[in-house]
């Protein structure tokens, strides 16, 4: 009913074959026909300051519908290319990675070869968006790259995971970084190439999180257990650290009547995890498994600690529609900000875990590895005594 009603209000004011607008700026690079792919920008239908329409950083505070009155009003452009043809695509194609690149809301003028049309499009690992169509042409005005950007673009000898981690130690947005990926602006230049939305959102994460875990490796242990707490949206996450090397977990925990679990009569749990040498291959949970890592890797580097970590996610009914990953990066985010709740025994964190969630504890130690892991696993602390 929500996607519903935003439609129908967005439906009159694209119903033509042209769109003029602010774009926040933000692009889309379809996975279907891969490695033919439909890329293009995301154009709302008048112009203003649409910043806010792509910036999911900032949006922990507004409500799902706000999320999806913002994204249904971003119409999704399509021009087909392949994906190692970024340099050239075309007009499209180089308006597109222009657009990318830019440092401000942008204006777009789009023509189209049939109406926009299809429904709000919402999905587990990307932010929603509207209706879409095939472009024929497509111009931009008042438009200034970003110079950061710019740079990493220009430099053809640069690797794409260098380019990644010095934007983001350079204080660039990970949602930026994530944009800028998917339009192959980065790595040497005989292997650039576009890549699907969703999965330069996980590229991105994995790649920053990756370097986290492994300067967070050389880091003393915290000196207590701790947890902390995050809710929106129905969704509950519990962070758990523990003085332990590096280990890391998430477990989510999805209601009957929720978005992956609407037909079931118990809750349904699933779990990846990772011991001290990482993983070698993609988690189950997906996405949202390596946005949560990247929040943890930046918790423990800013305090020049190590520890184990467990994530209990908790989705409960009000949870209606799947808004992206960035949900649970920005939720973990926002517990480690928060001061934890510090106890000295794990048992002392299982009895406050058990008055925070519905689910009992003993269904969460029966389905994780890592907190299993420390309450029987003995280590040359527990003979020396810490």
């Amino acid at each position: 009913m929500v996607k519903w009603d935003f439609l129908m209000k967005t439906q009159p004011l694209i119903d033509s074959f042209n769109i003029d607008g602010s774009s926040p700026p933000g692009v889309f690079v379809g996975r279907f026909g891969y490695p033919k792919v439909y890329v293009g920008p995301l154009v709302p239908p008048f112009h203003a300051d649409t910043a806010i329409l792509d910036m999911p950083e900032q949006w922990l505070s507004r409500s799902i519908e706000d999320i999806v009155s913002f994204r249904s009003q971003l119409v999704r452009g399509m021009h087909r290319v392949h994906v190692m043809n970024v340099e050239n695509g075309g007009r499209i194609v180089d308006l597109t990675r222009e657009l990318a690149l830019s440092t401000m809301v942008t204006d777009v003028e789009v023509e189209f070869t049939k109406r926009p049309f299809g429904r709000i499009v919402l999905d587990d690992e990307t932010q929603p968006f509207g209706p879409s169509a095939p472009i024929k042409t497509m111009d931009l005005s008042s438009y200034k790259v970003d110079a950061k950007l710019d740079k990493a673009y220009s430099d053809t000898d640069l690797k794409a995971v260098p380019a990644v981690l010095g934007l983001y130690r350079e204080g660039i947005p990970v949602s930026k970084i994530q944009r800028a990926f998917s339009v192959g602006a980065f790595g040497l230049e005989e292997n650039r190439k576009f890549v699907p939305t969703r999965w330069s959102i996980t590229a991105v994460d994995d790649t920053i999180g990756k370097n986290l875990r492994e300067k967070v490796k050389r880091f003393p242990l915290i000196n207590e257990y701790r947890v902390y707490e995050s809710i929106g949206y129905d969704d509950r996450f519990l962070v758990i650290m523990m003085p332990h090397s590096w280990m890391y977990e998430l477990i989510e925990a999805w209601y009957p009547g929720t978005i992956w679990n609407p037909t079931g009569q118990q809750t349904w749990l699933i779990n990846s995890h990772e011991y001290y040498g990482g993983r070698t291959t993609y988690a189950d949970i997906g996405g949202c498994y390596y946005a949560a890592r990247l929040a943890v890797g930046e918790k423990l580097e800013s305090e020049r600690r190590q520890a184990a970590t467990v994530i209990l996610r908790e989705t409960h009914p009000g949870y209606i529609m799947p808004i992206g990953v960035w949900n649970v990066r920005e939720n973990v985010r926002r517990a480690l900000r928060a001061e934890p709740i510090n106890y000295s025994s794990l048992n002392e964190v299982f009895g406050h875990l058990s008055t925070r969630l519905d689910i009992p504890m003993s269904r969460y130690i029966k389905r994780s590895e890592i907190l299993r892991y420390a309450l029987h696993q003995r280590t040359v602390d527990d003979f020396i005594g810490r």
